[in-house]
Order: C-alpha cells, then structure tokens, then sequence
C-alpha cells in the first residue's frame, strides 16, 4: 500500500503530531507498505536517524511569538508530489493549513483521505484570540474534513465535539506507548541526585512544550510545598516567564530518547496542566513508567487517567485543585507506588504495533469504501 502522509509536522520537530507521524512510517515499513512524508520546512536541530523514506518539505514560517512552530505554506508541491506518487490513500495529520491543503488537493485528484484529528486549533484560537476565533476554527474544519473519508479522534471527548459541530464520520484511534522504553525500571537515583533532589524529597514534574496554552504556570503553588521538587522538562517560548514565575523549579531543557525514558520513571509524580489536549500522549507515558499523574478533567486526559486509581483529575486551569492533589500524593509513598502501578497496567498493552494495525485497517475500509461504523467511546 502507497501512503501519503501530509502533515503539519515531522521530526525533528518535538511535538505529538510529529512524533505520531514518525511512530507511524516506522510502522509501515515494518509492515511492508511505502509511505511518502510530505511536511512544512524545519529550524529544529536533527537528532538521531529517520526512516529511509522520500520526504517532501515546502516552505514555512513561524508563527509570532513561537518561531520555532512552523507553518506550511500553501504550495504546489503538494500536488506535485501526490500526482507523482500515486498513493492508495492520503493521510492527513491534524490538518489545518498544509494538511488541509492536502484535503483539497486529494479531493481534487479522487484519492480516499483519513484526516487525523490531534490538535485543539478551535481550543487555540480562543486562547490566542486568533482571527474570528473558535467558531471561525470550527466552521475551517468542517470544510476540510467534510472532503475525507473519515476522521480519526484520539480520545472520547474528542470525538464527541467533533460530532458536536458536524464533522463526520468519526472513529476512535488512540494512541500507542513504547512500554519498553518508558518502564520504572529506568527510574535513576543519580539523576534525581544530579538535579538536587534529597532522597527523601518527592520528584513533581511536567513534561512537555513550554507555550502559554500548556499553563505550567499553575505549578506555582505546588512548587512551594515543603518536601516537593518541582522539575520541567521542555522547551518553547513561555520558558523565560516561567523561569521567573517559578524560581524554585529545576528546568532541564528538551530532552528525547532513553535520556526522556529515564526522566520520566525518575518523577515520583506527573503534573500536566493544559486543558487543550485532544489525546497527551505525555500523560500515557508517565503511566507507563509507573509514575502516577495529575491532569485536568478535559480532552484526552479524561481517557487515559481513573482519578483514585491512577492518579487524579483535577478542576482544569485550577492551580489549587493541582497543588492539592500534588500534596495528597506527596505525603503518601504507598499511595504513589499503588497509582503508578495501577497506570503501568493499565497501558502497558497499548502497543504501537497494535494502534498501527488498527490504522492499516482505516485505510483499507476508505479505500475499498466500506460503510463506516463510529466509535462513540474508548475502550
């Protein structure tokens, strides 16, 4: 099978579109079809080795105030490229520029489409306050989904709104996790050492891009209980303000591969605190590697994490329902330890094998038009 893939970023952009992308092609190939990336030009320093595929870049820009976040611009390239492949199906990551592009270049060119649903940009726009806003955003989407097969939501709650504001049909595809690489069995004392943790003080932190939308800020109070560490991992262009709004906090730059494994199963608890996340892929990998979470009660979150069981779910964008659950956890070793096992199995056979196959199974149905069925909720 001939996969076109376009995306609104790939690696070496660290972001969950890109690296559900890369974990994507790396599936294909290993199962013996042909992807072809077509993605917006990147700034991003490369690390490590990508697949062995054909990559088309067209120009981007950065958006103001976050430069290193590009955007594709509209370009013939698209075209160019799918007329020159000649994919069985067209594959579109989060589209809202360059991916949508793709949406309107495959429906011109008769070619089956499943558009990947991932990013907030409704939930964005209403933040930013970027052009009309939300309702703008929505009507934008139900344009360009509209010209799919269907669309594929990462969590319950996604695809719920979907359905809410017309765009369909929707079927859930949730995410996977490497429960090799993120395991507790990676957690480091000389890494908690290193960051000025004492044995006894308890590990808190948030994983993921520093922009004002991921409200990190709402560690503030958090960061102040006696006995708590508070460590951010991540990088992006709320960063200086951060720094300044949490001074005790230790923050540690991006960092990917086995280094992030290691962090991640060095945390005594995981704090995420944006409410615009359709999946969080973070999230799933804190459980994988037995650390228990705090997440707001919205979007993907709600899916993956069983408040009293894995961790909690807190009031959304509420730093005193954070630093309250924080401080329950903190003062409960055993607690901890019951949570972060209790995440552990819970996603630990939620194998990107498995996820990828399930995708595979998305484009035959589009492209031998079989009826579509939605899930309305995950399993």
């Amino acid at each position: 099978m001939r996969v076109a893939i376009i995306t609104e970023s790939y690696s070496p952009d660290v972001n969950g579109v890109a690296h559900s992308v890369l974990r994507t092609v790396e599936h294909l190939l290993a199962r013996g079809h042909e992807p072809l990336v077509v993605a917006p030009e990147s700034t991003a320093v490369p690390r490590g080795v990508l697949p062995d595929i054909p990559v088309v870049r067209v120009p981007s820009v950065g958006l103001p105030g976050y430069a290193s976040f590009r955007v594709g611009l509209p370009t013939r390239r698209v075209a160019a490229a799918l007329r020159r492949f000649r994919p069985d199906v067209v594959h579109l990551a989060s589209p809202f520029a360059l991916a949508a592009q793709g949406a309107f270049v495959a429906a011109r060119l008769e070619l089956p489409a499943v558009a990947i649903y991932q990013t907030d940009v409704p939930g964005f726009a209403g933040f930013y306050k970027l052009g009309a806003g939300r309702a703008a955003a929505w009507r934008w989407l139900k344009r360009v989904h509209g010209l799919t097969a269907r669309t594929l939501a990462p969590s319950s709650a996604t695809a719920t709104e979907l359905s809410a504001h017309g765009i369909g049909p929707v079927h859930l595809w949730p995410r996977g996790v490497d429960a090799v690489r993120f395991d507790p069995s990676k957690r480091s004392d000389a890494l908690r050492t290193r960051i000025g943790a004492s044995p006894d003080d308890v590990l808190v932190g948030y994983i993921g891009r520093l922009a004002p939308e991921k409200r990190v800020d709402l560690l503030g109070p958090a960061s102040e209980s006696d006995g708590v560490q508070v460590v951010i991992i991540g990088d992006g262009p709320a960063a200086p303000g951060l720094k300044k709004h949490l001074p005790k906090a230790h923050f540690l730059g991006e960092i990917v591969g086995d280094e992030l494994a290691t962090t991640f199963a060095s945390l005594d608890v995981f704090v995420h605190t944006g409410a615009h996340e359709t999946f969080c892929q973070t999230v799933q990998e804190a459980m994988a590697s037995g650390v228990p979470v705090v997440a707001p009660a919205a979007g993907g979150p709600v899916d993956l994490v069983r408040t009293g069981r894995t961790g909690y779910l807190v009031t959304p964008e509420d730093a005193s329902a954070v630093t309250v659950a924080v401080r329950a956890l903190a003062g409960d070793a055993a607690l901890r330890h019951e949570f972060g096992a209790a995440g552990r199995a819970a996603v630990a056979g939620r194998s990107w094998t498995a996820v990828g196959d399930a995708l595979i199974g998305h484009y035959t149905d589009v492209i031998g038009g079989a009826a579509t069925h939605p899930v309305e909720r995950a399993a």
